[in-house]
């Protein structure tokens, strides 16, 4: 299928690359926040087609092939339930997203690595309870040290966060692009202000 971009009235995006959708759960909760459940303007067009998703809100923008026309889905809510898991997985992404992506030593936000608190040198598991983010000039200055030999203690002990967790440590971290439409669905949970 052949698309081209109709120009609307009133353009907010210039191309259908700019217009991705916002993907909510049947509960009208995004998928994951950080990263965002984001979906390309063809999958989501795809989605909608194969009437896996309702439209929740559109863009200005439309699309034509030869035979129709589609203003472009910013919001989509899937029609079936997708349950969260429990428990995050165990990765480099999500124990700096746990660390709010700042050193657990210095605070720095540059050059990340990750540390283990008790080296593995020293019977240090590699698990939530012992790996910080850690800058690489604290993760070289301490090297295969104990803490208190190091004398550098994290900011805050290590912990397996829970989906919770890394959530609200996502919504810290807002996208490049956040567009009007999605407001409503990103902070609805957040507790407001008296």
């Amino acid at each position: 299928m052949t698309v081209h971009v109709v120009p609307p009235l009133v353009r907010e995006n210039a191309s259908p690359e700019s217009c991705p959708a916002l993907v909510l759960n049947a509960d009208y909760r995004p998928l994951s926040y950080y990263p965002l459940s984001l979906w390309s303007w063809q999958d989501t067009l795809k989605a909608v087609f194969l009437d896996r998703v309702n439209i929740v809100s559109e863009y200005d923008t439309v699309v034509r092939s030869p035979t129709s026309e589609f203003r472009l889905p910013s919001v989509v809510s899937l029609k079936t339930y997708v349950q969260p898991s429990r428990h995050p997985a165990f990765t480099r992404f999500n124990v700096f997203l746990r660390d709010k992506f700042s050193c657990q030593y210095c605070g720095d936000r540059d050059e990340l690595t990750f540390d283990h608190v008790v080296p593995r040198s020293k019977g240090g598991l590699t698990s939530w309870e012992n790996v910080v983010a850690a800058c690489s000039c604290c993760n070289l200055a301490k090297g295969d040290k104990m803490p208190a030999v190091a004398k550098m203690f994290p900011m805050q002990k290590p912990f397996a966060p829970t989906v919770n967790d890394l959530h609200r440590n996502g919504r810290l971290f807002p996208p490049n692009y956040l567009h009007n439409s999605w407001m409503d669905y990103l902070y609805w949970d957040t507790e407001l202000e008296t």
